[in-house]
């Protein structure tokens, strides 16, 4: 089954008191590999962002007024998740925004396009009950390398779920989790087989000059370098 993790950013929480979607990132994954062929697009909204979410992803205003809108990505987004099964941690989430913003062009809810929707938060919650299950503490638990999430962006975070989703369902046909016979006694979980090979997306030319521009944007409004351009920094000094 063909499947497409997916993640938005967003100008707030409350998609029902008009906030809208600033970026939707998806990646796509075949016979449990991360193909390469992803979608993304930074959307304007129309509106501006709360500062709340300003701090999480650091999408201004002036750097999404030349974007597409929704209503102009929406076609392409469709036929790229078409007959999918799609990942979202915390789905409810997104698909809230997603079929506001669907029905804003008389378009369906998005269940409607996909074969399944799948809730990575569920089904890490339903595997480590009790324990933190944030993209960040998966990230950890499960050995995803995630030093470079300085901000949420979508296309990032869903490269890191596609990831921590291949490691929590890795050997297993269904989302039923199987104990290890030889740590059976011992009452210890275990995942089997070998971590698949991550897959890296280069960026084009295109994503590397709007994340030049993002980056000058988040500076500019906070007179001082962003956080990403420190850590270059740091890793140029070695």
């Amino acid at each position: 089954m063909r499947t497409v993790v997916l993640d938005t950013e967003t100008t707030g929480l409350n998609a029902s008191l008009g906030d809208r979607i600033v970026e939707l990132g998806c990646i796509e994954v075949a016979n449990r590999r991360v193909t390469g062929n992803h979608f993304h697009h930074y959307v304007n909204p129309e509106r501006k962002s709360e500062d709340g979410a300003l701090k999480v992803h650091g999408i201004t205003q002036e750097f999404l007024e030349d974007k597409p809108k929704f209503r102009e990505i929406a076609a392409e987004f469709l036929d790229y998740i078409r007959g999918a099964e799609l990942v979202i941690h915390n789905a409810a989430f997104d698909i809230e925004f997603l079929n506001l913003e669907l029905a804003r062009i008389g378009q369906p809810p998005i269940e409607e396009h996909c074969t399944a929707v799948v809730d990575s938060l569920k089904l890490a919650r339903e595997l480590h009950p009790g324990k933190k299950n944030s993209l960040d503490a998966l990230c950890e638990r499960y050995q995803v390398d995630n030093a470079h999430r300085t901000l949420h962006g979508a296309l990032l975070d869903a490269a890191l779920l596609a990831e921590v989703y291949l490691a929590m369902t890795r050997g297993q046909d269904s989302l039923a989790i199987e104990l290890d016979p030889a740590r059976a006694a011992a009452g210890s979980w275990a995942i089997p087989g070998e971590r698949p090979t991550l897959v890296v997306i280069p960026a084009s030319v295109e994503e590397l000059a709007e994340h030049t521009r993002l980056l000058e944007a988040i500076e500019a409004e906070n007179k001082a370098p962003s956080v990403w351009r420190r850590f270059e920094a740091a890793v140029e000094l070695g």
